[in-house]
């Protein structure tokens, strides 16, 4: 055996940490840039948002460069709140005056609660969604496919149209749970509840594809032929497949403490990310640096204990490069699936071409937020536009544009994740960066337009597809069969074409059907910014942002648009199924 692959040599861990200190450095500076890259004049900006004065004199800006020395430039800025830092001093807020320290901490300490009740809703969401599988196949039972439409509907729930909802009926109507404010633990509910669902369905679904393997196991059949309980065998099941889906822990639930903003705002929480926000906006740069940092550790000790921890699930099989190779039985498809797809794919059909006769761009203020009818089948918005040719209009470009940027965020993953060791540090730190920062960051270069939105999705988008692949590859390069063909002569291309590829692709591609609504909605979110789609152009997830105000009183607006991004979604992982029922 090659020492590459024995046991006993273990790789250098400075390539991670020069990986995590490169990328936490090019975001920091990146971040000082902000108000250089936008063009704007940052004493201006400043004094909009201490005042909300539109037109300050240039004696007001003058002053205000003079008092925040913005003239010595963006690194010198760096430089002065980097050597604060080790006295605990990150400065004070350029737009109210107050330290930035106890500001930043008390929005993260908000954030990581409200991302423990995510967490914890998430695990009880996902445990839901396999517990058929996990309950058949420790019984030797399990025969069917599944098609996986229950998770792709959960997860293609937009959060901020989720948390709308809940605040409605849950916070205002029933009084259950507060709807607005954070006054302590019961005010976590329902945001852990608009956060926690549809991440708890995507990583579900990710378990539920992988655990028929591992129930298909020599282990697993001994152990029921000897007569173990159910629950010592699922309970070895979930050990197995674990691994491979907690990396999708950190860009799926971490990510939230950051990415939250929407569902921030609608509760009216204090938490990071709005915080980071609203200081990026108003280009306040000790507060957004100081948050900035303040994700970056998050996300790197985030990686490293989903790190040791995946080593302990797996433990010395790992170590010794003895892990058996996961291969999924041959399942019988259920006779729904051929309907479900179809069913989709002629409602989209019917949908785009009902709408393509329409005019989508019709302003009819005798006619707004009027209810479905014949005239309008799915109802009119705030300025009495067609919803149906709004939503036809808006299909090729919304499923275009999202198909690719996760097309490319898929494959930048995939090759980024084939370096785990030099790519970790990059992966921890964008996992938990928002996207709406680097659409602030790209805007300031390219200006506001769809592809600058593509791209800054893209910028962070990659980060769960390169921890899985790191976590799958590492898990294939300690099998037996890996040691056996590498002792047999095969080289690196070999092992990459026939072992390590076909053992990552399926579940990676799974994992961008299931992202592809979200690719869709921070879309939305960028665009309703300002940074992305401009309007009045149709496109699905702006239709969502825009018309969530009205919600409660026009239903319809809202349900047209999010029925269409779960009917796509539904679509793209049926679809998935079927090919692979084909491939095998």
């Amino acid at each position: 055996m090659s020492v590459a692959h024995s046991p006993a040599a273990r790789p250098p861990r400075w390539p991670a940490a020069a990986g995590r200190a490169l990328a936490g450095t090019v975001l920091l500076g990146a971040v000082a840039l902000l108000p250089w890259l936008t063009g704007a004049d940052p004493a201006r900006t400043v004094l909009r948002a201490r005042s909300a004065d539109q037109n300050p004199t240039a004696e007001e800006r003058a002053a205000v460069r003079e008092q925040l020395r913005l003239d010595e430039g963006p690194f010198a800025h760096l430089g002065h709140w980097l050597g604060g830092l080790p006295r605990g001093d990150a400065g004070v807020s350029w737009v109210s005056g107050e330290p930035v320290m106890p500001q930043v901490g008390t929005a993260l300490s908000v954030s990581l609660t409200m991302m423990l009740g995510a967490l914890m809703v998430t695990a009880l969401v996902a445990a839901l969604v396999c517990a058929r599988t996990v309950f058949l196949g420790s019984r030797r039972r399990l025969r069917q496919d599944r098609t996986g439409t229950t998770s792709a509907v959960l997860a293609a729930l937009p959060k901020f149209l989720l948390a709308s909802v809940l605040a409605t009926v849950c916070g205002v109507w029933w009084g259950w749970f507060p709807s607005s404010g954070w006054e302590g633990p019961q005010s976590m509910v329902l945001p852990s509840l608009a956060l926690g669902i549809p991440s708890g369905a995507m990583l579900g679904g990710i378990l539920d594809q992988a655990l028929p393997a591992a129930f298909h196991e020599p282990w697993a059949r001994t152990a029921y032929a000897v007569g173990l309980p159910p629950g010592n065998i699922a309970r070895n099941a979930l050990r197995r497949t674990l691994p491979g889906m907690l990396p999708q822990l950190l860009p799926t639930v971490v990510a939230l403490v950051g990415g939250a903003v929407a569902v921030e705002k609608i509760f009216n929480i204090p938490g990071l990310g709005r915080l980071a926000l609203d200081a990026a906006v108003a280009q306040d740069l000790p507060v957004l640096q100081t948050a900035t940092l303040a994700l970056v550790l998050l996300g790197v000790s985030a990686g490293v204990l989903i790190r040791a921890l995946r080593h302990a699930l797996l433990g010395r099989p790992l170590r010794d490069a003895a892990l058996p190779t996961l291969h999924r039985p041959r399942l019988v498809p259920p006779r729904s699936l051929r309907w479900i797809t179809a069913a989709c794919a002629v409602a989209l059909l019917v949908l785009v071409t009902a709408g393509l006769l329409r005019d989508p761009l019709q302003v009819d203020t005798a006619a707004r937020l009027v209810a479905p009818s014949l005239e309008h089948p799915l109802g009119t918005d705030a300025l009495g536009r067609d919803l149906l040719a709004r939503l036809g209009h808006g299909a090729l470009r919304t499923a275009g544009v999202a198909l690719a940027v996760t097309a490319v965020s898929a494959v930048t993953g995939l090759l980024l994740g084939m370096a785990p060791r030099a790519s970790a540090g990059a992966t921890e730190v964008a996992s938990t960066l928002p996207a709406v920062l680097t659409g602030l960051l790209i805007a300031g270069v390219t200006g506001p337009s769809v592809w600058g939105a593509a791209i800054a999705v893209c910028v962070v988008g990659w980060s769960p597809y390169a921890a899985q692949t790191a976590a799958l590859l590492e898990q294939e390069r300690a099998s037996g069969h890996i040691a056996a063909s590498v002792a047999l002569g095969a080289g690196r291309l070999h092992l990459l074409r026939r072992h390590l590829l076909p053992a990552v692709l399926p579940a990676l591609l799974r994992n961008a059907l299931l992202r592809l609504p979200t690719a869709v909605l921070v879309l939305a979110s960028l665009g309703f910014l300002g940074l992305g789609e401009q309007p009045p152009t149709p496109e699905w997830g702006r239709l969502l942002s825009e018309n969530q105000p009205y919600a409660e009183l026009a239903p319809w607006t809202v349900l047209g648009p999010a029925a269409a991004l779960v009917v796509l979604s539904v679509l793209a992982v049926t679809g998935s199924v079927l090919g692979r029922r084909k491939g095998a």
